[in-house]
This record gives C-alpha cells, structure tokens and sequence, in this order.
C-alpha cells in the first residue's frame, strides 16, 4: 500500500499532503521504512514486467 491513499485520523487529508504534524511524521516514517516507498504502482508493475521478461530471456537462452 502506498502512503498516498491513507487519510490521517488526526486532521482527516491525506497523509501525503502533511497537513499536520501527525501527516509529516508518518510521512516520513513511510517513505524511510521502505525502499519502493517513493513508487506509484504503475511503476512497480512495469518494473516487474521487465524483471519476468528478463527472466524468460535468460530461461530461453539456456534451454
């Protein structure tokens, strides 16, 4: 899940906007607790395209 789509409890705006002190804080415990934090989904989806099209061309090529 990305941090973009959370609503903080305190100020009820997105997380991502850092409205408040509570918005900031857990906005950057987000993005510091995990590497593909800072991704879009679209992203991570093309990025595993590429890594499951790599694979397949190294498993036809040793076949």
């Amino acid at each position: 899940m990305t941090y973009d789509r959370l609503v903080c409890a305190n100020c009820a705006a997105p997380v991502s906007e850092g409205r408040c002190p509570v918005c900031r804080a857990n906005r950057e415990r987000l993005q510091q607790g995990n590497l593909f934090a800072g991704l879009n989904p679209t992203t991570l989806i093309a990025l595993l395209a590429v890594l499951i099209a790599a694979v397949a061309l190294l498993a036809h090529q040793t076949a």
